[in-house]
């Protein structure tokens, strides 16, 4: 058998590797391009598109070769337009080429899109928004982050390229040591009863193939176990656009009336809307250099608005205004692109670059400087967060907190006008949170610029902001001092949204006075009774049990219910009669353990006192 090879013609070996192996390049190029611009596009023909790409995988090779051959044939429009520089690839090994191209293509294009889709898109939208252009995302993030599907990719391109028959004979033709390919030599060995030439040929092919396939195998489950070997020496806890027409604006969201907002020089202003799936973003708000904490429910538009301010998403209309430079209009067709907003945003979770370094991701956004400047920037930012000595770690090797401290790092780094937190501390736990707490309020104090801070947490928002915005349905119910919105809040929902658990229908009772309908009592307050009065409210840690029945305020109470929490007792009281069930009851009030201790033992009825200063009256 080596014998008879040796004796054979070995040109259709040659015109193969160089044929798949040309294919396979530009079958790398066009479907990896394809992929890239098919996974942004959002277009109405995106089905139409897909199956025009894929098509090649469908047919039958022979009838792709007829199509090729109509396309580049002597009347077909392609091959009327070579004609004319006296040229043409019907019946040429050019044609070869051509055929391996378009019937690998759709493997390189589906496998390269699905290993685009397995990226986090948060770590594209985060390096946008550190100042990078598109074009420097995909080599920088996109492509390294997809090379092993890329890989891939080519390999079943090559494989497919190689073995490719039908289109080829259809277009290239069967010309020895011009256009014959091994799998045209085996067809035509077979047909002439020589079957050891078509064995060889074959054995060729596999051997080609599937060497292929397994030396990307082996390097993908070595690139694995790099992986899986880094992890171990992991850090697992911390160190002790346009539309027509005039908007239509609510006057009034709950009581809060929607400013009318006009430009300035200094601060943020956010006028904008943006359809949703399920509501509208509806917002209009500015803020100066400071700390705006955004509190809401989830759903509440919370982060879209993050999202809209640093250009990651497109409202539908409005616009967005930072220190007097226009960031988005509709009306003046003005939508800057995230990269050259100066607007940093930190992820839920952190969406730090998996591929490089500590160092590497805080020097991400400032690589327009020299280098010297770019060490020294980082250098100041690794001291900034105290994390000096873990600057050649990997993301993964580090804890939450060192992640979350890594983020907060490389977004102060480009010095943005704007920082973005998205619930930053979301993903720790509580004695991480605390440090990380304490560890951003200190960074912040360097920190020049203005910040929104997204949370859901109410004592975390009080502590880190000085003023709080309150979203319900994708509006601000509330904008207004942390201390105002906490101890006076207009409506009820705005309390809600704020912790307060204990309301009550009222109505005035003379100019000091309001009946809490649902509680059945009567109320003296110091507050002004406004005119629209709805109802009357009250935080549970506010309520006190007292032992002197005879106070203002005060009323005989029995207990429904309780629940206990590590530090606290969370009563269920009911007035002025003992409840049926243990879902018969009033108000919630909160005692600390040590006070419970003290007045389990008593007998009923306990007497309960709203201090009159603690009364909040909201208006619907």
């Amino acid at each position: 058998m080596p014998a008879y090879f040796l004796l054979m013609d070995l040109s259709p070996l040659w015109i193969s590797l160089k044929t798949a192996g040309l294919a396979t390049i530009a079958t790398f190029l066009i479907g990896t391009a394809a992929a890239y611009w098919m996974l942004g596009y959002r277009g109405r023909w995106k089905s139409l598109i897909e199956g025009v790409l894929i098509a090649p995988l469908i047919l039958p090779p022979t009838v792709v070769g007829f199509l090729l051959l109509l396309l580049f044939g002597r009347n077909g429009p392609l091959g009327q337009l070579m004609q004319r520089f006296d040229f043409t690839i019907i019946f040429t090994w050019y044609a070869a080429v051509v055929a391996a191209i378009v019937v690998s293509f759709p493997l390189m294009y589906k496998t390269a899109l699905g290993a685009f889709e397995q990226i986090d898109s948060s770590l594209l939208q985060v390096a946008r928004t550190l100042g990078a252009s598109k074009t420097r995302v995909f080599l920088q993030i996109l492509l390294p982050l997809a090379v092993p599907g890329l890989l891939a990719g080519v390999t079943l391109a090559f494989a497919r390229a190689l073995g490719e028959f039908g289109a080829t004979l259809m277009l290239a033709g069967n010309i020895p040591g011009q256009t014959q390919t091994m799998p045209m030599a085996i067809f035509f060995a077979v047909e002439a009863g020589d079957m050891g030439e078509a064995w060889l040929w074959a054995i060729a092919i596999m051997i080609l193939s599937l060497s292929g396939l397994m030396a990307v195998n082996i390097w993908q489950k070595r690139y694995e176990q790099r992986r899986q070997c880094q992890y171990v020496g992991s850090v697992e806890a911390d160190e002790p656009v346009r539309r027509s027409g005039k908007r239509t604006e609510p006057a009034h969201v709950g009581q809060w009336i929607r400013p009318q907002l006009s430009h300035s020089n200094q601060g943020l202003l956010v006028d904008i809307e943006k359809q949703l799936s399920t509501f509208t973003l509806d917002l209009a708000f500015t803020t100066q250099q400071e700390t705006l904490g955004i509190l809401g429910g989830s759903g509440s538009g919370k982060s879209m608005t993050l999202r809209c301010i640093a250009g990651v998403e497109t409202p539908t209309c409005g616009r967005i205004v930072l220190n007097g430079r226009t960031l988005f209009d509709v009306d003046q067709q003005i939508n800057v692109p995230s990269h050259t907003r100066n607007v940093s945003l930190v992820f839920q979770n952190y969406a730090l670059f998996p591929h490089m370094t500590v160092a590497q991701n805080i020097a991400f956004g400032v690589q327009h400087l020299p280098k010297s400047l770019r060490q020294q920037q980082v250098a100041q930012q690794l001291a900034r967060v105290q994390l000096q000595s873990l600057g050649t770690y990997y993301p993964h090797q580090l804890s939450g907190g060192q992640q979350q401290r890594v983020a907060l790092a490389r977004a102060l780094a480009t010095e943005p006008e704007v920082l973005l937190l998205d619930e930053p501390f979301s993903a720790l736990d509580t004695h991480l949170r605390s440090q990380m707490e304490r560890q951003l309020l200190e960074t912040l104090t360097t920190y020049r610029g203005i910040t929104l801070f997204v949370t859901h947490n109410l004592e975390e928002a009080y502590r880190i902001c000085e003023n709080l915005m309150v979203m319900s349905g994708g509006r601000a119910i509330a904008l207004d001092s942390k201390h105002q919105i906490f101890e006076h809040p207009r409506t009820a929902r705005v309390a809600q949204l704020t912790g307060c658990k204990n309301f009550s229908r009222a109505v005035a009772n003379g100019s000091n006075a309001v009946t809490a309908i649902d509680w059945g009592i009567t109320l003296r307050v110091l507050e002004a009774i406004p005119d629209r009065l709805t109802e009357i409210g009250i935080r549970a840690h506010q309520i006190s049990i007292t032992a002197n029945p005879n106070s203002d305020n005060t009323y005989p109470c029995w207990l429904a219910a309780t629940s206990e929490t590590p530090h606290r007792m969370t009563l269920f009281l009911k007035f002025k009669a003992p409840p049926t069930s243990s879902q018969d009851y009033h108000v919630q009030a909160e005692v600390f353990k040590e006070k419970w201790h003290t007045i389990k033992d008593q007998p009923f009825p306990w007497f309960v006192r709203f201090d009159p200063a603690r009364l909040m009256l909201m208006v619907d």
